[in-house]
């Protein structure tokens, strides 16, 4: 699971930062209605913002500044807890 992780973290940031800015939408909301939702342009503005190109991944999404420091604190405590699963580092300790 880590290295999983990590590979598709690797990946996104090897890719050039416009690789998701053309193509079809993967939207529901776009290809049903139409109708931009709230996500729509979040993974280009992630992209943009992995390779620090904060303009532009503004311009895509201005969620992006809740959802990318969401996203790497939720994968790091899943490291966090593979770590101490395969005994890595040690688990919490309990308060008695």
């Amino acid at each position: 699971m880590i290295v999983g992780s990590g590979i598709i973290w690797l990946t996104l940031l090897v890719l050039p930062g416009s690789f998701f800015d053309h193509g079809q939408s993967v939207c529901l909301s776009q290809l049903l209605l139409h109708q931009a939702c709230p996500a729509c342009g979040i993974t280009r503005a992630c992209m943009h913002a992995l390779h620090l190109n904060w303009q532009q991944a503004w311009h895509y999404n201005r969620l992006v500044v809740i959802v990318l420091p969401l996203l790497a604190w939720l994968w790091g405590q899943e490291v966090w807890v593979n770590m101490q699963r395969l005994g890595w580092v040690p688990p919490p300790r309990s308060e008695e």
